[in-house]
Parts: C-alpha cells; sequence; structure tokens
C-alpha cells in the first residue's frame, strides 16, 4: 500500500501491492529453431532475441525464420504491444533489466519472456514503465544462478509489483510514452544534423586534388590557394598559475570543457605550476596521441588555463573557425597525423610540425560564410542533444516519483 509523489489530478486512492503472478493471465518463451537446418531460415517471419530489447519499442528482427522453422520449435507468434523481458544473461550489467514493447508481431527465443496481464487489472504500457524502472534491481535480487543469472516463470510470479488502477495505469503510460516519443525526436534530429554536416563537410571542402568545392555559396568562382597552417595562424604563449582564477580547461576529441566536468574537480598540479593562457575564440589541441589522431578545439566557453604542453594559437588573416572545420574533417590532415610517429606507442603532434600541414583556402569572405555556415549546423546538435539530456533528466525523476 502507498501513494506516489506525483500524481494526475483525480486520483487519490493507495496503491496496492501485489505479486506478478496474480495480475498475469499468461506467460510465453520461445526457442531456437536448429541452426544446422538452412531452411528453417531466412524466411519471412521476425525472430526475436533477448539482445536486442532495447528498453523501447523494438520494430525489427535482426534475425528471420521460416514457416518450417516455426512449427519445428513450436513457435507462436506474439502480438505488437506485448511486453517482453530478458530472462537470461543478467549477471551482465548491460542486459540486467532489458526489455521492450513489442512494435511487430515476432516469434522469440528462449532468452525473452513474453509477459499477457489480466484485462482490467494491469495494462503492458504500464507494466513496460515500471520494469524500466526496477529491472536493474530485480535482475540482481530476484534472479537465480551463479556464472549465468537468470528467471524462470516461478520466479517471475512472485516478483513484487505496487499497481494503481487502470485507468491510472494509463494515464501514466501515456505520460512517460510522450517522454519518450519527445526524446527519440530529438535524437533523431541529431543524428540528422551529423549526418548533414559529414555530407556537407565532403562537398564544401575540395577533395581528390581538385582546387574547389563541389558545392559553393553563390558568388564565389575562384579557385582556392594553398597555404600552410603557420601561414595563416599565430601561437600564443601567455602563461599563468592555478592561483589566477582562470578555470581550469582541458582539450579532448568531444571538445574544450572544465576539468572539473571532465574528470571532477582533483588536479595532481601544485599551486606554482605554469599553464598556457587560452583566450576566447583561440585553439588548443592535446598534442600526444594514442593513435594518431588528432582533434583541434576552438574555445567558445571563457578564458581559462591549458597544459603548458598543450599548443595555443589564434588566426592570421584567416577565420580560425573554418581553419578547424578544415582540419578537423580532412582525411589528407589524418595522413598527415600518421606521419608523424617516429616510434614509440604514441604520437606528438607539436605546433611547428601542424604549421607545416597544407590546406586549401578560400578568400576570406568565403571562409566567414562557410564558418557561419557550420557554426549553425554544430549550434542546432547540440540544441537537440542538450535537449535530449534534459528531457532524460525529467523521465528520470518522473520514474522515480511517479510509482510506488
Amino acid at each position: 500500500m502507498g501513494k506516489p509523489k506525483i500524481r494526475f489530478k483525480g486520483f487519490d486512492n493507495d496503491w496496492e501491492q501485489r505479486k506478478l503472478g496474480d495480475v498475469l493471465a499468461d506467460m510465453y518463451n520461445g526457442q531456437t529453431p536448429s541452426r544446422n537446418k538452412a531452411e528453417f531460415w531466412n524466411g519471412e517471419i521476425s525472430w526475436l532475441s533477448s539482445g536486442e530489447l532495447n528498453r523501447g519499442t523494438v520494430n525489427s528482427s535482426l534475425e528471420k525464420i521460416t514457416e518450417a522453422g516455426k512449427k519445428s520449435a513450436n513457435l507462436r507468434i506474439v502480438p505488437k504491444g506485448t511486453f517482453i523481458m530478458a530472462i537470461t544473461g543478467l549477471e551482465a550489467a548491460g542486459t540486467r533489466g532489458n526489455c521492450a514493447l513489442l512494435g511487430l508481431n515476432t516469434t522469440l527465443n528462449q532468452s525473452c519472456m513474453a509477459l499477457f496481464p489480466k484485462k482490467g487489472i494491469l495494462d503492458s504500457r504500464f507494466l513496460f514503465q515500471w520494469y524500466r524502472k526496477v529491472g536493474e534491481e530485480y535482475g540482481t535480487n530476484y534472479t537465480q544462478g551463479t556464472k549465468q543469472q537468470s528467471y524462470n516463470a516461478e520466479l517471475i510470479k512472485i516478483l513484487p509489483i505496487t499497481l494503481p488502477n487502470v485507468d491510472e495505469q494509463i494515464k501514466i503510460s501515456l505520460y512517460l510514452e510522450n517522454l519518450d516519443h519527445l526524446i527519440t525526436l530529438h535524437q533523431r534530429k541529431c543524428e540528422d544534423t551529423k549526418k548533414l554536416k559529414k555530407y556537407m563537410l565532403q562537398k564544401m571542402f575540395p577533395q581528390n586534388g581538385s582546387k574547389v568545392p563541389e558545392i559553393r555559396f553563390k558568388g564565389f568562382t575562384d579557385d582556392w590557394e594553398q597555404r600552410k597552417v603557420g601561414d595563416i595562424t599565430k601561437e600564443l604563449s601567455e602563461y599563468a598559475k592555478l592561483n589566477s582564477g582562470l578555470p581550469l580547461l582541458t582539450s579532448a576529441r568531444t571538445g574544450l570543457m572544465y576539468q572539473s566536468d571532465y574528470r571532477g574537480n582533483s588536479t595532481t598540479d601544485n599551486e606554482n605550476t605554469l599553464f598556457s593562457i587560452v583566450p576566447l575564440n583561440a585553439c588548443t589541441y592535446r598534442h600526444m596521441s594514442d593513435d594518431s589522431t588528432f582533434h583541434i578545439n576552438v574555445n567558445t566557453l571563457e578564458k581559462g588555463l591549458v597544459s603548458k604542453e598543450y599548443p595555443v594559437f589564434v588566426e592570421n588573416e584567416s577565420d580560425l573557425r573554418f581553419v578547424v572545420q578544415y582540419i578537423n574533417s580532412s582525411d589528407s590532415f589524418t595522413k598527415f597525423c600518421t606521419e608523424q610517429k617516429k616510434g614509440g606507442t604514441r604520437t606528438r603532434l607539436y605546433y611547428k610540425t601542424l604549421c607545416e600541414y597544407k590546406m586549401l583556402i578560400p578568400s576570406l569572405n568565403e571562409q566567414h560564410i562557410i564558418a557561419d555556415y557550420f557554426d549553425n549546423l554544430d549550434y542546432l546538435i547540440t540544441l537537440h542533444q542538450n535537449k535530449c539530456e534534459e528531457l532524460k533528466k525529467i523521465k528520470k525523476y518522473m520514474l522515480q516519483n511517479m510509482f510506488v
């Protein structure tokens, strides 16, 4: 018995604790047709394994079987909308708690269990949202086995579940489904924008020895000129200590970030250690790499400090944003970096070496327009990423407070 902290208006009755077996009409887990029979596989019938349970809606299966394969394993078609949970391999943190709602009619393997609620008592969508909340915990506390933890039908029947009436179940489920939809929408928009950026980076910079890109903004027709990075940038050599009050930053492949966000507030440096100052809009990068990959970052945060070993540089009669987009997306730069490996396990790319890299650049005005275009795409990518994170936090909070 009990009540959640957050409820929809009009619902005030206590929730009732039951055993899951008391509110289920049926359970079913499938089997695997013989792998030795080619005629059982690559048919038209979907066949789902526990590794495909994505804690969301599953709309397709990696493998399909034939009607003969279905009959050989005595499989039945589980209808769209059914709740499925993983019942084996739960010793692994990545599998423990795996579940899904079916977005298709499918057969199942032996590691998947379909649960069919009693009508009017338990809603499948509520069951799905509830198990996403408790699955990790239950997968630890209620399973059996030493080497491989698993559920069986009897263990599933004794799992405790606390329920409101079906109307409230449906209300909760629809709210959480809407959050899931919004998260998926922003994830899809983020991925689509990343794909667009990747495509345009290939089309808006010259490729394969050409002196002009395939796609250009209207009004620009001149050939691009080859220049060394050292001709269009200049190094900065300003230093400060931790007591300067400037924030400590770190350069990673995902961008420039505060060190406190990257690895916590801990630092092994003492107050007398000198750091390089990175002004706003200047560039820096980690000068050593284990795989010969280097990523140049523009400081869009605030004036800060980085390791004294990190090169810091600014533009010199160029648009630094354009230069960075070019370098970070160029196959020739990747090749250039690989060529710098002189033995040992790490590759070092000092600024004086970077200065020797040759790149094609257009007029300054065209650089500005290209840089603005990619800045806008980066803004949209960050916008959708941030919205996803915000919605995930809301969802996590509501899962904790809308259930008993």
